[in-house]
């Protein structure tokens, strides 16, 4: 069973970047589209970007596009998450998620909490003024 685990989060400011990593243990990392998703406080939990298997795919939320960068390499096993320009209302708690199945496009594989098949942890950003 592959596990996740998010790394990298802390605080910044405004207008500063932060990168994030997702590392998988198990086996078969390079079978898994993968996620990200962020939860702000006393908000509901929302999809920011995705990539596919071979990290030739990537699509994002519309207000991240530009700012936000996902990527992996899967010799390392691990995703990552490069944020640029980060403002204040970001700061939320980011997970990573993972889904095999081959029957769905990507962005379906993440187009609800019930598709995905892997969660980490979470990792808390928070951007200040």
């Amino acid at each position: 069973q592959v596990q996740l685990a998010e790394s990298g989060g802390g605080l910044v400011q405004a207008g500063g970047s932060l990168r994030l990593a997702c590392t998988a243990s198990g086996r078969s990392f390079s079978n898994y589209a993968m996620a990200w998703f962020r939860q702000a406080p006393g908000q509901e939990r929302e999809f920011v970007g995705c990539i596919n298997w071979g990290g030739s795919t990537t699509y994002y939320m519309n207000s991240v596009k530009g700012r936000f960068t996902i990527s992996r390499d899967n010799a390392k096993n691990t995703v990552y998450l490069q944020m640029d320009n980060l403002k204040p209302e970001e700061t939320a708690v980011y997970y990573c998620a993972g889904n095999s199945r081959a029957d769905m496009g990507l962005i379906m594989l993440f187009a609800r909490d019930s598709h995905v098949e892997l969660w980490g942890q979470g990792t808390l950003v928070t951007v200040s003024e």
